[in-house]
């Protein structure tokens, strides 16, 4: 008992610390971030010291076994590698809003005349009107001097009806005879076309806000200053998202990144290009001759070679665009690979962190792609320990008790835990985190290998898009790795807990046991984001304005480019299924009723007020669709997912598990 108590000691501490430290503490002030980092960083430490001491330089040399233990060694050297450079990256953290207000007072002070001209990139190949036509009439009612601006659209489809749209909308259309170097290429085309003092770019699924401009341009006051980067927020929900039945409310899988990540790499000057929702100076951009063409990645690259001429990119946390998510798993894997080789490629490149001149060793390191490199190859070790240690008795240590275990590898895990519920609150549970890095890894890990191995081997791939884009697969891959480990797995169990067939003892044996729990049902998890969700081409936004129905007052509480749904109250009653949609802003909507839904307000009991919920489908075109584009797509409204709730996640996941869904 005694032994016991002390073993959990650790992990009481960590709890204890985190009760009373990081718990009053706000998560953005950097004194409170680099204490705590300090202190899992002690952790993880401590554990290492006794993985290697008393763990892997005791084993003996009994063949094979001597060299799984060491490799597993390995792995977790490059894990706590990984880890140490997080906690280093997330010690600090920057909010430049106020800094951004500071400089839109002088920057926009004096006389229009003297503002600088911007171009707006909108690189596109194969993308459907029904994604373009957001993004480039978004980009036209950008809240700038419109002498100063023009907005590019660089078709590399060479598609006659956009060179039409476009015309009529006053944007300018670019092609050219080729699409050598794909995006990068394409951009380096529209810069022969183009002479604005500043770039912006935007995919061709991405919206940029009206006063997207009036928040980035000020930051260029500082002439050391190549990119503003802005995050990338979503119309729509991620594959993940839906897959699992957590579209209202399980934030989308880059929050993580944009929210948390990007604003502690924006204060160690290591912030970088994600290419769209960016500006660049054209001055920057002339001086490394144009967009990278060596990687498949040209955003990275453009901030390396930048870096390497003495440019910064700076890092905006403000919501200023909006964009489509990866709307099924094809896309979601097509984005993610190419993101992993062009991170590779870089470094076998010239301008590259290992190479490029100009950066300094601390850059060079936050440069490597570490999270690429190790993630993928610890998740898949982690799923194999329990089973090789089942099946043929291949301890992963030398192992003396499981006290010794519980005191330093759970106060680890608990610390870690701890530190991203804290400093992620919004976008992270554990289990959650490592079933969706769990899925990713059947596909991922190949693809990092083979980019090791060939890194150029694959070229640019378009993430598909809107109405092109409608197919739903279910992942027979992936689906098929995950139900083999499951197997394999739960057999490794059922073999050891039937005392005929069991081959191992010890008491290693109880850990491997959880450990491989713990592997099932995170694989479980992970096998339900295989099986696709039928998805919705446009996403309705939530509203709350007055709006009338053939001159019924109600509520518009949801509305897209196509349909509105109005709250009115039972007592109405219409003639027609054909009706007049009014609210501000537009001209009366013909529109057809295609269905009502009855519904009681707030929480349901008797005598409560019960409302119609009235769905109306309506055929914009021309300028009052150009109109609703703008209200919808330009910064009035959004989808975020503002707090988990636990109970609901959990809810839903298991209705999931049983082929159902609840909205929360």
């Amino acid at each position: 008992m005694v032994q016991s108590l002390l073993a959990l000691a650790p992990t009481l501490l960590v709890i204890a610390f985190f009760l009373i430290g990081p718990s009053n503490w706000s998560r953005h002030q950097t004194w409170a971030r680099a204490i705590t980092c300090a202190f899992v960083a002690a952790v993880a430490l401590r554990y290492m010291i006794w993985r290697f001491i008393e763990t892997v330089l005791p084993y003996p040399y009994d063949g094979a076994n001597f060299y799984w233990v060491w490799f597993l060694f390995f792995v977790e050297v490059l894990a706590f590698s990984e880890v140490v450079l997080f906690l280093i990256l997330m010690s600090r953290y920057v909010d430049r809003s106020a800094e951004a207000d500071r400089l839109a007072r002088a920057f926009f002070a004096g006389e229009q005349a003297e503002l600088p001209t911007v171009d707006v990139f909108i690189p596109t190949y194969n993308e459907p009107l029904d994604v373009l036509e957001r993004t480039i009439i978004g980009a036209l009612a950008l809240d700038y001097p419109k002498d100063k601006l023009k907005v590019y659209v660089l078709d590399d489809g060479r598609r006659d009806w956009l060179k039409t749209f476009c015309d009529g909308r006053g944007a300018i259309h670019v092609t050219r005879s080729d699409n050598a170097h794909a995006k990068a290429g394409n951009m380096n085309n529209g810069l022969r076309f183009s002479s604005g003092d500043f770039v912006a770019i935007f995919d061709a699924d991405f919206v940029p806000y009206r006063h997207f401009l009036r928040r980035t341009l000020p930051f260029f006051s500082d002439e050391t200053i190549g990119i503003v980067q802005t995050p990338q927020h979503f119309f729509n929900v991620d594959p993940v998202q839906s897959n699992l039945g957590l579209e209202s409310i399980w934030p989308d899988e880059q929050r993580l990144f944009f929210d948390e990540i990007a604003p502690s790499r924006d204060v160690w000057d290591v912030s970088f290009c994600c290419g769209s929702c960016s500006i660049a100076r054209r001055k920057a951009v002339d001086a490394i001759g144009g967009f990278p063409t060596e990687s498949i990645t040209e955003d990275l690259l453009t901030t390396l070679s930048m870096l390497n001429k003495g440019y910064k990119t700076r890092y905006l946390n403000e919501r200023l665009s909006m964009g489509l998510a990866a709307e099924n798993l094809t896309g979601y894997f097509v984005q993610r690979e190419r993101w992993c080789q062009g991170g590779i490629q870089t470094l076998y490149l010239h301008n590259g962190p290992l190479r490029g001149p100009g950066l300094s060793l601390f850059q060079r390191v936050m440069f490597l792609p570490m999270s690429w490199l190790v993630q993928y190859l610890v998740r898949f070790m982690v799923l194999m320990v329990p089973i090789v240690y089942l099946w043929f008795g291949a301890l992963p240590l030398d192992f003396t008790d499981i006290s010794d275990y519980v005191s330093h590898q759970v106060p680890l895990l608990t610390a870690y835990f701890l530190l991203m519920v804290w400093i992620t609150p919004t976008r992270y549970l554990p289990l959650i985190s490592s079933a969706v890095g769990t899925f990713a890894t059947f596909r991922m890990l190949p693809t990092v290998l083979s980019s090791l191995v060939r890194p150029f081997g694959k070229p640019f791939k378009v993430t598909p898009k809107g109405s092109a884009n409608e197919a739903n697969a279910f992942d027979a891959y992936t689906f098929t790795w995950i139900a083999a480990f499951i197997i394999v797995t739960a057999l490794g169990l059922v073999i050891n807990i039937v005392p005929e067939t069991a081959h191992i003892e010890g008491a290693f044996s109880v850990i491997a046991a959880f450990w491989a729990g713990i592997n099932i049902v995170v694989l479980v998890i992970a096998s339900l984001i295989c099986f696709e969700k039928p998805r919705r081409l446009f996403q309705a936004f939530k509203v709350d304005e007055p709006a009338g129905v053939d001159g019924v007052r109600g509520r518009l509480v949801s509305l897209s480019l196509e349909k509105a749904v109005v709250a009115v109250s039972t007592q109405t009653r219409f003639q027609s299924t054909q009706v007049r949609l009014v609210f501000p802003g537009f001209q009366p909507l013909q529109s057809e009723l295609k269905q009502v839904t009855q519904r009681r307000r707030g929480i349901s009991r008797p005598g409560d007020e019960r409302i119609y919920y009235l769905h109306l489908h309506f055929d914009l075109r021309g300028s009052e669709r150009d109109k609703m584009i703008v209200k919808l797509y330009t910064g009035r409204y959004s989808q975020d997912v503002p707090d988990i709730d636990k109970v609901a996640v959990s809810i839903n996941l298991l209705l999931r598990a049983f082929g159902r869904t609840r909205t929360a």
